[in-house]
């Protein structure tokens, strides 16, 4: 546990300086599910998967908000005294990436990566960029009252949505995704979806300060090819990468392609 009350995954290499890659997980999901990175940095870079606020071990330790988890997160970079980082942010991770880059500045990062993710969950009369099955304020109200009552109904659609819409998923993938999933407390998810779903990043990522490079889930069941049009048409400099394998989970679906990935982005 790091001294921000995050549980924090670590593998690193011999060279203390080496460069730093830390990896953010999605809602209800953990430091763990970035294992294949984990496993395949380690003697690379100074790899960290923290666990976000309640999430995975950190649990209620940190406040319930993006913001909280973005503080962390920043002070996690501090102490460590950790730059040139290459910050990956899946789906949630990616939020918090983004509100660590406008409340702290960008001065510890080489790049930003984010997998598979909007800069606004929710679709209103201005946004369709969205959850493709049209979540919007009064549809979001409802999954926020479902989330404690109905998790492992929720928990299963969950983990089936992450995978390549026109592919059978890894059975070993699933399962574990499905396992680690609905053992989540929704007590805790909840007010993080809340949080999430109240995020809306359009004005700020037009103005960010540090190479972007967004990866689509060619197949993905959240998003459309929308989101990339828009990032492409709003964000100058923003470089946008088809992972046309992957669904919501590219590092897990193609995982070497993103390796190499920050591996690059990391002068490695």
């Amino acid at each position: 546990m790091s001294a921000q009350g995050l549980f924090v995954r670590e593998a690193s290499p011999d060279a203390a300086t080496s460069p730093a890659i830390i990896l953010l997980h999605g809602w209800s999901c953990h430091g763990g599910f970035f294992e294949p990175q984990l496993q395949a940095l380690a003697g690379k870079a100074n790899v960290l998967a923290p666990d976000l606020p309640g999430h995975g071990q950190t649990g209620p330790a940190v406040a319930l908000t993006i913001e909280a988890a973005a503080d962390a997160v920043a002070e996690l970079m501090r102490d460590r005294d950790l730059s040139n980082v290459v910050l990956v942010g899946w789906s949630m991770g990616a939020h918090v990436a983004y509100a660590l880059a406008k409340r702290h500045g960008t001065s510890r990062l080489k790049a930003l990566v984010a997998l598979d993710m909007t800069p606004k969950v929710v679709n209103d009369a201005t946004w369709s960029g969205g959850v493709r099955d049209g979540l919007d304020v009064l549809h979001n109200a409802e999954v926020l009252e479902a989330i404690i009552p109905r998790w492992p109904q929720m928990a299963e659609r969950i983990a089936m949505r992450l995978f390549a819409t026109g592919e059978v998923p890894d059975p070993q993938r699933l399962a574990h995704a499905r396992r680690e999933i609905l053992a989540a407390d929704p007590r805790l998810l909840k007010p993080m979806w809340a949080s999430l779903t109240a995020q809306d990043f359009r004005a700020f990522l037009p103005e960010i300060d540090c190479p972007l490079h967004l990866v689509c889930g060619g197949q993905s069941a959240l998003y459309d090819r929308a989101v990339a049009d828009w990032h492409a048409d709003n964000v100058p400099g923003a470089t946008v990468h088809y992972f046309v394998g992957s669904g919501h989970a590219p590092h897990l679906e193609e995982p070497e392609r993103l390796n190499r990935l920050v591996l690059d982005l990391a002068g490695i």
